[in-house]
């Protein structure tokens, strides 16, 4: 999508750290942007950084968890705007801590938040794009944990992992509809995310705060992980990555490359582990059929 000027976004997450990033470098690309946010305080600031400008930016109240809620904020997004071309699925929440010491509470939140969100910006958005016939762009936020499993991050990586298998459907799908799909996988940016434990539902949160163990290194390396914080990638250089990607069409968003070589680790262990069960076969004179 080259030409973006006069069409409409929708940025869930969008009141503080990449989607607010990604609102400004679209709204300065000429978009109407929608913020998006469950909470409130936030989207009232988001929204007072741009009532200095031109731009027409509007913000909705939303917790992407709830279907009946994603589904009204589109048709509040039709009422004010009339269309709707661009959906930045966003909001994204995280618990650090070993898989042994979830709870379902933990499970739940995280995949609805980052799983179920997604799900359900594509369910009330993907039906109007088509509609309207004037093409289209998701952006899906999944993250690096989307293709590297990381130690205390396993309910995260679960979310992003799944996050990326569907995006790449979409982008299969999708194409011949003139809707172009992006998945987004930072490594470390400077969000809220480590603070993502704010807006957790009473009904979700257990005895141990895991989303604040986040920022607990069970190594000792507390030098370690500060120094990953104080390099952490700014949000804004993100939100121009997004841009960039949907006018090229773009579909990988990998803001950090020092995480090439892990990837690359990963596919030669799949592609050696292959050739492992090739050898298998024919030693065991296993045939298709």
């Amino acid at each position: 999508m080259k030409d973006l000027a006069g069409k409409v976004a929708f940025i869930t997450g969008g009141a503080s750290g990449m989607g607010l990033a990604m609102a400004h470098s679209l709204s300065a690309a000429g978009m109407k942007v929608v913020i998006a946010d469950i909470e409130q305080q936030a989207l009232d600031a988001a929204l007072k950084q741009f009532s200095d400008s031109n731009s027409e930016v509007i913000g909705i109240c939303v917790d992407v968890t709830r279907r009946e809620a994603m589904e009204q904020a589109a048709a509040e997004t039709e009422a004010a705007f009339e269309k709707v071309h661009v959906v930045c699925n966003n909001a994204g929440v995280a618990v650090g801590g070993a898989m042994d010491t979830m709870t379902y509470k933990d499970w739940d939140w995280v995949m609805g938040v980052n799983l179920d969100g997604v799900v359900n910006g594509v369910q009330a958005f993907l039906p109007r794009i088509k509609a309207h016939g004037e093409g289209g762009y998701f952006v899906n936020t999944a993250s690096m944990a989307g293709h590297i499993p990381v130690p205390s991050l396993g309910v995260y990586n679960t979310s992003k992992f799944a996050v990326v298998g569907m995006s790449e459907v979409m982008h299969m799908e999708l194409a011949a509809h003139n809707i172009g799909v992006s998945v987004l996988c930072p490594g470390v940016v400077r969000t809220n995310i480590f603070a993502s434990g704010r807006n957790r539902p009473d009904e979700l949160t257990g005895a141990i705060d895991t989303a604040a163990a986040l920022l607990q290194d069970e190594g000792g390396n507390e030098e370690q992980l500060a120094a990953m914080l104080a390099s952490a990638l700014d949000a804004s250089a993100v939100g121009d990555m997004v841009l960039h990607a949907i006018q090229t069409d773009e579909f990988y968003i990998f803001t950090h490359p020092e995480f090439k070589d892990p990837v690359a680790v990963r596919a030669a262990e799949m592609s050696a582990s292959f050739d492992r069960w090739r050898a298998y076969r024919e030693t065991h004179n296993i045939t298709q059929g």
